[in-house]
């Protein structure tokens, strides 16, 4: 009888670590937009290992204003894409395109209506008072029609956005559309004070946001690459959100170097104080947590707002199957 060959540690460890390397498979993640904090659980998963931890070599592929992620998702160039909020995966399932959303990573959508203060629209129910609502071409399809329908804004007062403050900062009767994390803190640097924000989440608008998309193919053929990266992603936000999150940051500087410290710092604020990513249903399911009753009430509003179509069968456009387990929970700090 041959006796055991006795290998070198080294040789142990090496070929321990070739095969962990082979072992994690190579997935892309599509952003919608350039590297910045509303990114940054799925940076953090990536920099501190929670990825690799189950399996899956992960490339965050970031988006920008001449990139068009979700034609590369359809096209099987990426395996993920970061959605907006549910009208595209209604509006997916309305065209036959077998596309799902697998997660939510921001509980609330992050949109704003911003007012000046002292001006007599420091009050939700004020702001349709106000002379100009400056909202741009997709809100004004979308949820500008919620408010009308659902509190009485007048769409004839609504002016383009141009992604400039200026003219709402020239005029104090104006209201202006943003992101909770972003234009508020524009118009503070440039116009000198903070303005009343008023998160439209807060008042009905009740979409998901910042979601994980992916092919029906994907989940059939590849569901436990879905479940690492569903979970993975979870993790990564507890621990950008609750723990040290600087390798995170300075990754996402890396591939967007224009973004500032400043800039990084209010969003994790107000990603916080408003509940955006951790809130409501992610208390006992955690983050990435979606219901059917949400789904069917964002519908529901949307179709009553003439935005969406009736007689989608939304059911297509999600799936529960990779959420609700808790995941990370044990994280929070």
């Amino acid at each position: 009888m041959y006796g055991k060959v006795m290998l070198p540690a080294v040789f142990v460890a090496m070929a321990v670590g070739m095969a962990t390397a082979q072992a994690n498979e190579k997935v892309i993640f599509g952003t919608n937009w350039l590297a910045q904090a509303e990114h940054g659980g799925y940076y953090q998963a990536v920099v501190d290992g929670t990825y690799a931890a189950c399996g899956l070599d992960v490339t965050i592929q970031q988006g920008g204003p001449q990139v068009a992620g979700r034609p590369l998702l359809l096209a099987g160039k990426i395996d993920f894409y970061m959605g907006g909020n549910m009208q595209q995966a209604f509006d997916a399932v309305a065209q036959d395109i077998p596309l799902r959303v697998v997660a939510a990573s921001f509980q609330k959508e992050p949109q704003v209506m911003m007012s000046h203060p002292g001006e007599g629209l420091d009050k939700w129910e004020d702001l349709k008072n106000a002379d100009q609502y400056i909202v741009g071409d997709e809100g004004a399809q979308s949820f500008l029609l919620w408010m009308a329908t659902e509190y009485g804004f007048d769409v004839s007062k609504r002016v383009p956005y141009t992604f400039n403050a200026a003219p709402f900062i020239a005029n104090k009767k104006s209201i202006q559309q943003g992101y909770v994390t972003s234009e508020p803190f524009a118009v503070q640097k440039e116009g000198g004070f903070m303005p009343n924000q008023f998160l439209l989440a807060d008042y009905g608008y009740s979409t998901y946001s910042t979601t994980i998309e992916a092919m029906q193919e994907t989940i059939d053929k590849r569901p436990e690459v879905v479940q690492c990266f569903v979970d993975g992603s979870a993790k990564g936000w507890y621990n950008y959100l609750y723990g040290d999150n600087a390798a995170a940051n300075a990754a996402i500087k890396k591939d967007n170097p224009d973004i500032t410290d400043e800039q990084i710092a209010f969003t994790i604020a107000q990603l916080k104080k408003f509940g955006i990513v951790d809130s409501g249903d992610t208390e006992k399911l955690g983050i990435g947590a979606m219901t059917d009753a949400r789904m069917q009430d964002f519908y529901d509003k949307m179709v009553k707002a003439k935005v969406i179509p009736a007689g989608i069968d939304i059911k297509k456009s999600y799936t529960l199957n990779f959420v609700n387990k808790g995941v990370g929970l044990d994280l929070k700090k």
